[in-house]
């Protein structure tokens, strides 16, 4: 009886013993795994969650931007133009008399309290503060003008390209431009909100088209804030992740010397949900002059090509997936053939990610 017990204790003594083995090799291996993961990562290969859904974009200036000036009627019945030769277009007035402009309302209210002709305009002009001093007009109606047109802040509709770790994501592939001036805003942040997608315009030779989104502008439909706006796209965090990511797998990121001529899918929402279609690579550019052309593509999904006629605007920022990697995304059209457009490589808009 004593033997038995004691062979069962042994039996007992033995399994464990394998069992916690097992375990300490299991999780040394997986630690082994984590490093050459962490290996691969800094060499250029991350893992992000693909994005393709629209949002409604916020961009909040530095400021007001300067897109001209114009002659105005004083009070003497002559024409002035007070701010020539001073402002150029693509400068932002950041404070007026030492103090802080922040956006166009703010701009009309200390110019119609105005008591002296003498004014001192800080602008902001190749990222430095410049002061400038002018004299506005006193008008008929015996209020005071700067003769300078204005504006502030930019809205419009997007797709998000990707999302990382850090809950940090990037979207557009490009810049959001003044469209008069041409010129890259300056920004001092923006919102993301959610929106739908209300109607599709087909592109044809000479017209891109567009998609038209529904954005309403409250706080319930905040998503996350922008911080940067820069030529290879906007980023920012996400605060509302399930709100906008339905499916959150991860999935690794290619660096541009693995991207090959040939197949390839996009990522986009343009008949009202996330779905992927067929395109073909049709040129990988090392040495393009802008930084958002790298990839050039072509859509070659029938179902795509009839709902939109190819790539439309609000499509930039859509994903392009090439051997289940993440390659870049989606940026341009080609005005006179939307079915063709460019993209950029996603290790370029990586760059503009800060570490989390």
């Amino acid at each position: 009886m004593r033997k038995y017990w004691y062979r069962r204790i042994l039996i007992m003594i033995a399994t464990f013993t394998v069992a916690v083995g097992g375990s300490y090799y299991l999780i040394r291996d997986f630690k082994e795994q984590m490093k050459q993961e962490v290996s691969a990562d800094t060499a250029g290969t991350q893992m992000v969650i693909p994005g393709g859904m629209p949002i409604g974009i916020y961009l909040e200036t530095e400021g007001v931007m300067v897109l001209g000036t114009e002659a105005i009627d004083g009070i003497d019945g002559m024409p002035h133009e007070p701010a020539e030769n001073l402002v150029t277009p693509g400068d932002y007035i950041i404070a007026m008399d030492g103090e802080e402009i922040r956006d166009k309302s703010r701009l009309v209210e200390a110019v119609e309290n105005l008591e002296d002709e003498e004014v001192i305009l800080t602008v902001l002009r190749s990222g430095e503060a410049v002061d400038l001093k002018m004299r506005a007009v006193l008008c008929e109606d015996h209020h005071y003008k700067l003769g300078i047109w204005v504006r502030d802040n930019a809205q419009g509709l997007g797709t998000i390209t990707f999302l990382n770790a850090g809950s940090q994501f990037g979207a557009l592939g490009h810049g959001i431009h003044d469209v008069d001036t041409n010129t890259l805003l300056e920004t001092s942040g923006g919102t993301v909100y959610e929106t739908s997608i209300k109607d599709v315009q087909k592109g044809t030779s000479g017209s891109p088209g567009g998609m038209e989104g529904i954005i309403i502008y409250n706080n319930y439909n905040v998503l996350g804030s922008i911080t940067k706006n820069t030529e290879t796209g906007i980023y920012g965090k996400i605060d509302r992740i399930d709100a906008l990511f339905g499916d959150q797998t991860p999935m690794e990121t290619a660096k541009k010397e693995e991207i090959e001529e040939g197949p390839a899918v996009i990522r986009c929402a343009v008949e009202g949900e996330v779905k992927e279609y067929e395109i073909r690579i049709t040129k990988v550019d090392m040495g393009a002059k802008e930084v958002n052309k790298g990839i050039i593509l072509e859509v070659t999904d029938q179902e795509l090509l009839e709902a939109a006629g190819g790539i439309v605007q609000g499509m930039s920022g859509s994903p392009i997936i090439q051997n289940g990697k993440l390659v870049g995304a989606v940026t341009h059209v080609f005005v006179q053939d939307s079915s063709k457009g460019y993209g950029i490589f996603i290790e370029n808009m990586l760059e503009n990610v800060e570490s989390s």
